[in-house]
């Protein structure tokens, strides 16, 4: 349930300006070595650009990307240069695994020689996964068909590495689990000196497979099996191999502890001769760093840290160690004070220095500055539906610093009061040397904006392009942010969108979006956010009221406390605290029709939307559930068991939870969508879920879209019939306008 499509919309929305700027699919930047240039694709070849100039010089002409043998114009998909720049690994003809297009073809352009090459020649075409440079770049390693594979760019020669791989038992990458809910999808690192690979296996062969069927694609069904750990079953065994690559000999680290009952979520090398492993026991609630020696296997855990719920993971980004001080010390993120903080840790584990100190949570680091001795991160310490920028010294952490721009000069300060109109979300992808960012920033009625600073001055490197001189106020947007007080007492936010043409004097009607579990919140003060995206047409010209609330256990800013209430209590606290504050705001606003309601949502929002409409009848009378878990017992362990603990101990838990424990209560309208093809949230959700309406004569209607993954992206006019049956049913069922 970490595809939330919500994020998707305001993702594209806010950061579509820079997408242009991004190589290797990773979200990022592709800055230069030296941070004062980045690298981008543009018309079809590769240019390098000056920043501060906006300069751009060609460094691969996309006449030179033509398979020499075929003739064929190549379309890079993504990049990555080689440490000296002489050499490019390009990405193309990609095919999507699971989620994203991680599989395809390699080719290998040499800059000097002005050569074009295909890798791994006899290898499957477009098998090739995470390809990337020795340390000295003259090879290049390799994923294909679950082994691991090294190319010597001048001789040309393969060598395989590994050679056990299977479908299910998995060298290099991960299973389905391990990417979904730990993002763990490039499974191989090179050592320092390039003289070993140390890699990820993954035995998937005791985790049962969840059998999806194609039926439309030829005359006889086809089985597509997904090896997928359901809540309560063992974790797929992982272990940590490093290859000699002189030898082709595997040396299996030995950890501690039973595999099937552990995961290992982090590994890089420390140095040359050993490896920093993060390990989490099967609850989560445990996260232990421990140091490999790669000649004798031996382990040695460093630091730990626990929860009685779960320990947050350090980073959404799997890649990295943040060593400082010469590898004396490293960077953490930790949850472990009750916030989510920024620590400096030293090598062996035995003194931490908390950086940023107080009651407010850091959403991530942007910048590890250490010439400087700035770490640069975003946070918003008194409002979290927004995002600033921040930053802190590394040795002299005494106080954190804000970065804003104020009439021309600079503040910097930890009290907002200086936002002076630019509050918002602010979003900075920094240089790797500290000197430059290129910032954007949009709030709910402001179309988003972008520039580049030079840091730590935050100093526009453009005035006329600046964010200042640039941005605009919509003044059609009319959406209100409040604070509700539940007969709880607890706080809750909301937004809500309110029609054109507003009249407090009439009722209109109220559509309600949900997600409401701790991979997502809906609340976020950013341009486009509250937008209805399945809407067909213009939901505000047609006299919709369009309202969110966000509940306990939302992963916002606001305490480890507040994320962490809803363990082993989801379908319990959130759908309380969203039918509670749904149920204030009709008293709070005379002008929304408590006849006329409706909910929506995607999802882990499709089974809030369940529950709202199963068990609070008095308060909706429509909702429309996409891709809903119908009972949790159906969906992945890692995911599952990290928020509800394991149904061995607390079955109760998860059936209370589950929408389909309260199907027998429906009396409202509800549309109910899934794809069939759905291997993330399985289909067998909505056929438990039929069932149990059929059993109690419930009337309902129901959509499934033949072979649609959980996104229901595939298919000749998907979209448009998607957003066709939401708008007409809603229209339907909870008509639009004043009265």
């Amino acid at each position: 349930m970490n595809m939330v499509f919500f994020r998707i919309a305001i993702l594209f929305l806010f950061f579509g300006t820079a997408q242009q700027l991004m190589a290797q699919g990773r979200g990022k930047i592709n800055w230069t070595a030296d941070g004062n240039n980045y690298t981008k694709l543009k018309d079809g070849g590769i240019v390098q650009v000056n920043p501060v100039t906006e300069e751009e010089t060609v460094v691969v002409d996309r006449s030179k990307l033509v398979d020499p043998k075929t003739n064929k114009q190549l379309t890079p998909q993504s990049y990555e240069f080689s440490a000296n720049y002489t050499r490019i690994l390009i990405f193309t003809n990609t095919v999507k695994v699971w989620r994203y297009n991680t599989m395809g073809d390699y080719w290998l352009y040499d800059i000097i020689a002005d050569k074009l090459t295909q890798l791994g020649n006899g290898l499957p075409p477009q098998s090739l996964m995470f390809a990337k440079f020795s340390p000295d770049g003259n090879d290049v390693a390799y994923v294909s068909e679950h082994n691991i594979f090294t190319e010597n760019i001048l001789k040309g020669n393969i060598a395989k590495i590994t050679r056990d791989g299977t479908r299910k038992l998995i060298n290099g990458t991960f299973d389905w689990a391990y990417e979904e809910e730990f993002g763990c999808r490039d499974g191989f690192r090179w050592s320092p000196d390039g003289s070993m690979i140390a890699f990820w296996q993954i035995d998937a062969t005791r985790v049962r497979d969840y059998y999806m069927l194609n039926t439309t694609d030829s005359n006889y069904s086809q089985i597509i099996p997904v090896e997928y750990p359901k809540v309560g079953e063992s974790p797929s065994p992982a272990r940590i191999g490093v290859v000699k690559l002189s030898n082709r000999r595997t040396k299996w680290m030995e950890i501690d502890g039973n595999p099937q009952q552990h995961y290992l979520t982090r590994m890089e090398w420390s140095d040359a001769k050993e490896l920093v492993i993060q390990q989490l026991d099967r609850k989560q609630q445990e996260s232990r760093l421990i140091y490999c020696n790669v000649v004798d296997g031996k382990s040695i855990t460093f630091w730990a840290e626990n929860s009685s719920a779960w320990v947050d993971m350090n980073t959404d980004d799997p890649r990295g160690w943040n060593w400082v001080n010469k590898g004396a010390d490293f960077i953490w993120v930790s949850e472990k004070d009750g916030w989510r903080h920024i620590y400096k840790i030293s090598r062996d584990g035995t003194r931490e220095t908390l950086l940023t100190d107080g009651y407010y949570d850091i959403a991530e680091i942007k910048c590890i500055d250490e010439v400087n001795n700035y770490i640069y991160f975003t946070a918003s310490p008194y409002n979290a539906t927004q995002l600033y920028m921040y930053r802190v010294n590394i040795e002299k952490p005494s106080f954190v610093k804000r970065l804003l721009r104020i009439d021309n000069f600079i503040r910097e300060e930890f009290d907002p009061v200086y936002a002076n109109g630019r509050d918002g979300t602010h979003d900075y992808q920094v240089s790797p040397n500290g000197k430059l960012a290129f910032h954007t920033y949009s709030a709910h009625n402001v179309p988003p904006v972008k520039e580049w600073v030079s840091l730590p001055s935050n100093k526009p490197l453009q005035e006329e392009k600046s964010i200042e001189n640039t941005v605009k106020i919509d003044s059609t947007v009319n959406i209100e942010f409040v604070k509700i007080m539940t007969s709880d007492s607890i706080t809750l936010t909301a937004w809500i969108n309110k029609p054109k043409n507003f009249d407090s004097t009439k009722k209109y009607p109220v559509v309600f979006y949900v997600y409401g579990e701790p991979a997502a919140s809906t609340i976020i003060d950013a341009y486009g956010a509250q937008n209805n995206f399945l809407y067909r047409g213009d939901i505000r010209e047609d006299g919709y009221i369009q309202v969110t609330i966000d509940n306990r256990g939302s992963p916002v800013l606001k305490s480890a406390i507040w994320r962490k209430s809803i363990y082993r209590k989801i379908g319990n606290v959130n759908i309380v605290d969203m039918a509670k504050g749904f149920e204030k705001l009709l008293t709070m606003y005379p002008f929304m029709d408590k006849e006329r309601t409706a909910v929506w949502g995607w999802s882990g929002g499709g089974s809030s939307t369940l529950h709202l409409l199963f068990r609070y009848p008095n308060l909706f009378q429509t909702g429309i559930a996409i891709a809903a878990v119908s009972n949790q017992l159906f969906y992945d362990n890692i995911y599952q068991e990290r928020y509800m603990g394991l149904p061995q101990e607390n079955m109760d838990d998860f059936v209370n939870g589950s929408p389909v424990t309260y199907a027998k209560n429906l009396k409202g309208n509800l549309l109910y969508i899934h794809g069939t093809g759905d291997d993330n949230v399985h289909f067998s959700n909505a056929e438990l879920l039929v069932n149990e309406l059929v059993k109690y004569n419930k009337q309902f209607q129901y959509m499934p879209y033949p072979n649609r993954s959980h996104g229901m992206s595939e298919g000749a006019g998907t979209f448009q019939h998607l957003t066709t049956l939401y708008t007409n049913y809603l229209r339907e069922h909870c008509p639009p306008g004043a009265r």
